[in-house]
Formats: C-alpha cells, structure tokens, sequence
C-alpha cells in the first residue's frame, strides 16, 4: 500500500472537497479500493433494492461488482478505486456525512493483522515477521502484501482481514511491506470441530443429513426464510437480538434436516449485514444458534 511519489495537479483553482474525499481519492491512486464508514467505524449498509441480492451484482457478497447502482451500497463491497465514482453525487453526499475513510485490504493484495491492545502487540512482535505498521487508538495494525481469507478473534485481541472484509485507513505506517507469511496464513484456519459426545435422551430426531426435510414441505421453507427476511428488516432496536433469535428460529426447525442450503444462509446474512450487522456480528450469532441447538 505504497503511496504515490507525485500527484498531478490541474491547474486553476480546485473545488474544496470534504476531507474523507480528500484521503480517499489519494488512497484510490495508489490501486487501493476504499469506502466511506459511518458513525460506530461501520460500513453503510445495503440498500432496499439491493437488498437479498435484488440488483443482481455481488452474489452472496463474494466480489466487489458488477452492481452498477449509484448509491454507496453494499458495505465493504462498494470498496472502489474508479475517481469518477468516488467523486459521483451519491457518493459525495456519503463522504460528508461519514467520519472516517476504509479500505478493502484483499482487493489491494494486502491482509491487514489488527492487534487491538498493547499484548496482542507484544505477541506479535514475538511471533510474526515485522512488516508494515500502523498505529491505532489502542494498537497497531501490521500490513503483509498478499491476500488471504478474513477471521476475526484468531487470538485474544487479534484480527485478520482481507478478503470480504475491511480496515479503517489511519495513515501510511512506517517500515516495508512484507510478503504474507505462513504463520500468518494459519491463523485464519479454523481447528477441526471436536465430536461432541452422544447425549443419552434424544428426543429430536437425528440428523439426516442432506435427505428431504421431515417437518415442513420445502414451499414452507421458502416461507420461512422470508417470513424471517421481514423481520430483521422491520426491526427498530435491539438488531443483533433479533438476528440472533430469527437464525435460533430456523436452525431449531430445519437445522437437522439437511434442507438449508447455501442460497437460503445467503439470504438470512444479506438482510442482516442491510441493518448495519457487521460480518462478525451476524457470524457470531450463526454460530452462536448452532451451538446451543448442538448442531
């Protein structure tokens, strides 16, 4: 994440443009895909149209295209470099209401490794290959050049993001950029789930696997997941709750089934990262739901 040595300048006077603007634009010239984060360090959140994949573009918010919107949507995936967008009428009117600038740190070929306190910072230094740092308000952040999967809480206090994720730009940092190493790589690979013993009363049934759903036709699935659609979508409070609840909710009556499949979490995650639920958040209490329905 080099910065440039020269900037070309137009000359005559120049439009004052809002400071986030500013040290995006600058960011963008360097190749880095950036994006505006509101009040909370947060992405904005998908639009009503692009909401459930609506528009048609970033299929289970797995790239940053081909949605064509005007709008800043689509969270960390509008994460853009083209000038013209950044400087659009929509986009200028986010920039003067957002409170810092972010990037997409995969789709610049970098991982950013956050290490939120003064010991995850003390274990890095012990552990991992000095590269790139960054200080933030209660850390720092260590930048390698290559990309890799995103996970959060891979280590009291530290992060990993780069692909599907993003990072707040707090200034160039000091020392070179290194190449991405193994020890960092593995952080983000997840230990093997251990077996969890028989319970001696099973009233449920047991898990069928990928056969057909035993409780519900698959039309009341449907059903379900836009029944559950709606109602994070119409919650005024208590979000996170209410995501937590709905994915208990279905979990608890198709988890065991086999009948959920990827398009159906896909959904649920849209809608709950379109109210403002970060990656971590909505993983969280996926995972969460799962464990106490010992799934």
């Amino acid at each position: 994440m080099t910065q440039p040595t020269t900037i070309r300048r137009v000359p005559g006077p120049r439009p004052r443009l809002p400071e986030p603007l500013r040290t995006a634009l600058e960011l963008a010239a360097t190749g880095v895909p950036v994006l505006p984060l509101r009040q909370g360090k947060v992405p904005l959140g998908n639009c009503r149209t692009c909401a459930h994949n609506g528009c048609g573009g970033r299929p289970n918010m797995k790239s940053a295209g081909p949605c064509r919107r005007p709008g800043v949507c689509h969270a960390w995936a509008a994460a853009n470099t083209d000038p013209a967008v950044l400087t659009s009428p929509a986009w200028k009117a986010a920039w003067r209401r957002v409170v810092t600038v972010a990037y997409h740190p995969g789709a610049a070929g970098l991982t950013v490794v956050d290490l939120d306190n003064a010991a995850a910072v003390a274990w890095a230094r012990e552990t991992l290959p000095t590269t790139r740092a960054v200080e933030t308000t209660r850390g720092e952040h260590w930048i390698y050049r290559g990309a890799m999967a995103s996970r959060n809480a891979v280590r009291p206090g530290v992060d990993v993001k780069s692909t599907l994720s993003y990072a707040r730009y707090l200034g160039p940092g000091t020392g070179t950029l290194t190449a991405l190493p193994d020890a960092v790589r593995a952080l983000a690979v997840k230990e093997p789930a251990k077996a969890r013993p028989a319970p001696h009363a099973v009233a449920a049934p047991a898990p069928a696997g990928n056969g057909p759903c035993p409780h519900r036709t698959p039309a009341y699935l449907d059903r379900g997941i836009a029944m559950v659609e709606q109602r994070i979508t119409d919650a005024r409070s208590a979000v996170h709750t209410t995501v937590y609840r709905t994915f208990l909710a279905v979990l608890s009556t198709h988890g065991r089934c086999g009948c959920l499949t990827d398009a159906h979490i896909a959904r649920l995650f849209t809608v709950a990262q379109a109210k403002g639920e970060t990656l971590r958040h909505y993983t969280d209490a996926w995972t969460n739901a799962r464990t106490r329905l010992g799934l």
